[in-house]
Protein backbone atom coordinates (compact mmCIF):
# COMPACT_ATOMS: atom_id res chain seq x y z
CA UNK A 1 0.00 0.00 0.00
CA UNK A 2 1.51 3.29 -1.15
CA UNK A 3 0.57 6.77 -0.01
CA UNK A 4 2.09 9.89 -1.58
CA UNK A 5 2.00 13.39 -0.10
CA UNK A 6 3.44 15.89 -2.57
CA UNK A 7 3.30 19.51 -3.69
CA UNK A 8 4.56 22.97 -2.78
CA UNK A 9 1.80 23.82 -0.28
CA UNK A 10 3.98 22.61 2.59
CA UNK A 11 1.68 23.68 5.41
CA UNK A 12 -1.43 21.80 4.25
CA UNK A 13 0.67 18.88 3.04
CA UNK A 14 2.19 18.41 6.51
CA UNK A 15 -1.20 18.76 8.21
CA UNK A 16 -2.68 16.04 6.01
CA UNK A 17 0.40 13.84 6.37
CA UNK A 18 0.43 14.10 10.17
CA UNK A 19 -3.30 13.34 10.31
CA UNK A 20 -2.74 10.24 8.20
CA UNK A 21 0.16 9.04 10.37
CA UNK A 22 -2.10 9.27 13.44
CA UNK A 23 -4.71 7.14 11.64
CA UNK A 24 -2.35 4.20 11.13
CA UNK A 25 -3.38 0.96 12.88
CA UNK A 26 -2.52 0.87 16.56
CA UNK A 27 0.70 -1.06 17.14
CA UNK A 28 2.03 -0.52 13.62
CA UNK A 29 5.84 -0.33 13.55
CA UNK A 30 6.94 3.07 12.24
CA UNK A 31 10.14 2.93 10.17
CA UNK A 32 11.44 6.40 9.15
CA UNK A 33 13.80 6.34 6.16
CA UNK A 34 15.74 9.34 4.83
CA UNK A 35 18.53 9.70 2.29
CA UNK A 36 21.08 9.61 5.09
CA UNK A 37 20.04 6.17 6.38
CA UNK A 38 18.79 4.59 3.14
CA UNK A 39 19.17 0.80 3.33
CA UNK A 40 18.08 -1.29 0.36
CA UNK A 41 17.96 -4.56 2.30
CA UNK A 42 15.76 -3.00 4.96
CA UNK A 43 13.33 -1.73 2.32
CA UNK A 44 13.26 -5.08 0.54
CA UNK A 45 12.42 -6.81 3.81
CA UNK A 46 9.52 -4.40 4.35
CA UNK A 47 7.78 -5.12 1.05
CA UNK A 48 8.67 -8.83 1.14
CA UNK A 49 6.72 -9.68 4.29
CA UNK A 50 5.00 -8.54 7.47
CA UNK A 51 6.92 -7.29 10.48
CA UNK A 52 7.93 -9.89 13.05
CA UNK A 53 7.04 -7.58 15.92
CA UNK A 54 3.78 -5.92 14.91
CA UNK A 55 0.70 -6.42 12.76
CA UNK A 56 2.00 -4.09 10.06
CA UNK A 57 4.94 -1.81 9.37
CA UNK A 58 4.81 1.73 8.03
CA UNK A 59 7.89 2.86 6.11
CA UNK A 60 7.98 6.66 6.02
CA UNK A 61 10.17 8.18 3.30
CA UNK A 62 11.02 11.89 3.46
CA UNK A 63 12.64 13.65 0.50
CA UNK A 64 13.89 10.31 -0.77
CA UNK A 65 13.04 11.02 -4.42
CA UNK A 66 15.33 14.05 -4.72
CA UNK A 67 18.39 11.82 -5.00
CA UNK A 68 18.84 10.04 -8.33
CA UNK A 69 20.27 6.80 -6.93
CA UNK A 70 17.62 6.28 -4.24
CA UNK A 71 14.87 7.48 -6.59
CA UNK A 72 15.75 4.89 -9.25
CA UNK A 73 15.69 2.09 -6.70
CA UNK A 74 12.34 3.21 -5.26
CA UNK A 75 10.66 3.57 -8.65
CA UNK A 76 11.88 0.11 -9.61
CA UNK A 77 10.28 -1.37 -6.48
CA UNK A 78 7.01 0.59 -6.46
CA UNK A 79 4.91 -2.26 -7.82
CA UNK A 80 6.16 -4.62 -5.10
CA UNK A 81 5.45 -2.00 -2.44
CA UNK A 82 1.95 -1.56 -3.82
CA UNK A 83 1.30 -5.29 -3.47
CA UNK A 84 2.61 -5.42 0.11
CA UNK A 85 0.35 -5.43 3.16
CA UNK A 86 2.69 -2.92 4.80
CA UNK A 87 2.39 0.84 4.41
CA UNK A 88 4.83 2.83 2.25
CA UNK A 89 4.37 6.56 2.83
CA UNK A 90 6.19 9.23 0.82
CA UNK A 91 6.47 12.88 1.91
CA UNK A 92 7.93 14.73 -1.06
CA UNK A 93 8.24 18.13 -2.68
CA UNK A 94 6.71 18.80 -6.08
CA UNK A 95 7.38 15.87 -8.44
CA UNK A 96 7.95 15.90 -12.18
CA UNK A 97 5.48 14.14 -14.45
CA UNK A 98 7.42 10.85 -15.02
CA UNK A 99 7.74 10.25 -11.25
CA UNK A 100 4.14 11.29 -10.65
CA UNK A 101 2.97 8.93 -13.38
CA UNK A 102 4.98 6.06 -11.88
CA UNK A 103 3.08 6.41 -8.60
CA UNK A 104 -0.21 6.76 -10.44
CA UNK A 105 0.51 3.59 -12.43
CA UNK A 106 0.78 1.46 -9.26
CA UNK A 107 -2.45 3.00 -7.93
CA UNK A 108 -0.83 4.84 -5.04
CA UNK A 109 -3.13 7.04 -2.99
CA UNK A 110 -2.22 10.50 -4.27
CA UNK A 111 -2.40 13.48 -1.90
CA UNK A 112 -1.41 16.56 -3.89
CA UNK A 113 -1.09 20.00 -2.34
CA UNK A 114 -0.33 22.89 -4.72
CA UNK A 115 -0.24 26.60 -3.93
CA UNK A 116 -2.37 28.82 -6.15
CA UNK A 117 -0.14 30.58 -8.67
CA UNK A 118 -0.97 33.95 -7.11
CA UNK A 119 0.51 32.83 -3.80
CA UNK A 120 3.85 31.65 -5.17
CA UNK A 121 5.65 34.80 -4.08
CA UNK A 122 9.40 35.02 -3.54
CA UNK A 123 10.47 32.97 -0.53
CA UNK A 124 11.89 34.82 2.49
CA UNK A 125 15.24 33.13 3.11
CA UNK A 126 15.46 34.77 6.53
CA UNK A 127 12.76 32.38 7.77
CA UNK A 128 15.33 29.57 7.78
CA UNK A 129 18.03 31.73 9.37
CA UNK A 130 15.75 33.16 12.05
CA UNK A 131 14.39 29.73 13.04
CA UNK A 132 17.96 28.42 13.24
CA UNK A 133 19.06 31.36 15.41
CA UNK A 134 16.55 30.41 18.13
CA UNK A 135 17.44 26.72 17.81
CA UNK A 136 13.99 25.82 16.48
CA UNK A 137 14.77 22.52 14.79
CA UNK A 138 11.26 21.82 13.45
CA UNK A 139 10.68 25.20 11.83
CA UNK A 140 14.23 25.37 10.48
CA UNK A 141 13.65 22.10 8.64
CA UNK A 142 10.11 23.06 7.57
CA UNK A 143 11.18 26.43 6.17
CA UNK A 144 14.14 24.78 4.44
CA UNK A 145 11.78 22.34 2.72
CA UNK A 146 9.49 25.23 1.74
CA UNK A 147 12.49 27.00 0.21
CA UNK A 148 13.37 23.91 -1.82
CA UNK A 149 9.77 23.54 -2.98
CA UNK A 150 9.81 27.17 -4.15
CA UNK A 151 12.99 26.59 -6.15
CA UNK A 152 15.39 28.59 -3.96
CA UNK A 153 19.01 27.70 -4.71
CA UNK A 154 21.16 26.32 -1.90
CA UNK A 155 23.69 29.14 -2.21
CA UNK A 156 21.00 31.64 -1.18
CA UNK A 157 19.88 29.67 1.88
CA UNK A 158 23.43 29.01 3.07
CA UNK A 159 24.55 32.58 2.36
CA UNK A 160 21.80 34.12 4.51
CA UNK A 161 22.28 31.57 7.27
CA UNK A 162 26.06 32.12 7.28
CA UNK A 163 25.50 35.89 7.56
CA UNK A 164 23.03 35.37 10.43
CA UNK A 165 25.44 33.18 12.39
CA UNK A 166 28.34 35.59 11.85
CA UNK A 167 26.14 38.47 13.01
CA UNK A 168 25.24 36.52 16.20
CA UNK A 169 28.93 35.89 16.87
CA UNK A 170 29.96 39.52 16.29
CA UNK A 171 27.17 40.83 18.53
CA UNK A 172 27.84 38.05 21.08
CA UNK A 173 24.16 37.17 20.88
CA UNK A 174 24.59 33.40 21.04
CA UNK A 175 20.98 32.57 21.93
CA UNK A 176 20.63 28.91 22.86
CA UNK A 177 23.95 28.06 21.22
CA UNK A 178 27.42 28.38 22.67
CA UNK A 179 29.95 30.59 20.93
CA UNK A 180 31.93 27.50 19.95
CA UNK A 181 28.87 25.87 18.39
CA UNK A 182 28.17 28.95 16.29
CA UNK A 183 31.78 29.24 15.15
CA UNK A 184 31.80 25.57 14.18
CA UNK A 185 28.55 26.02 12.24
CA UNK A 186 29.91 29.05 10.40
CA UNK A 187 33.08 27.15 9.53
CA UNK A 188 31.14 24.16 8.21
CA UNK A 189 28.78 26.31 6.15
CA UNK A 190 31.69 28.07 4.47
CA UNK A 191 32.88 24.79 2.92
CA UNK A 192 29.63 22.78 2.88
CA UNK A 193 28.74 22.97 -0.81
CA UNK A 194 32.28 22.66 -2.25
CA UNK A 195 32.97 19.61 -0.08
CA UNK A 196 29.60 18.03 -0.90
CA UNK A 197 30.14 18.44 -4.62
CA UNK A 198 33.69 17.19 -4.38
CA UNK A 199 32.50 13.94 -2.77
CA UNK A 200 29.47 13.54 -5.02
CA UNK A 201 26.81 14.29 -2.39
CA UNK A 202 23.78 16.32 -3.38
CA UNK A 203 23.44 19.80 -1.88
CA UNK A 204 20.17 19.21 -0.02
CA UNK A 205 21.41 16.04 1.66
CA UNK A 206 24.58 17.79 2.80
CA UNK A 207 22.61 20.69 4.27
CA UNK A 208 20.14 18.37 6.03
CA UNK A 209 23.10 16.54 7.59
CA UNK A 210 24.47 19.89 8.75
CA UNK A 211 21.14 20.73 10.41
CA UNK A 212 20.98 17.35 12.17
CA UNK A 213 24.46 17.85 13.64
CA UNK A 214 23.95 21.56 14.43
CA UNK A 215 21.04 20.75 16.75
Amino acid sequence: MIYLFTGDDVKNKLISYEKFIKSLPKGAEIVPISRNDFNRMQIESLYSGASLFSVKSAAIFSGILDNEETRDFILEKLELMGESANFFIFLESKLNKPIFDAFKKVKAEMNIFELPKAKKEKFDNFLVANAFSVKDKLNTWMYFRQAMDRGVVMEEIIGVLFWKIKDMIIKKNFGKFSETELKNSASRLAYLLPEARKTGRDDESAFEQFLLEAF
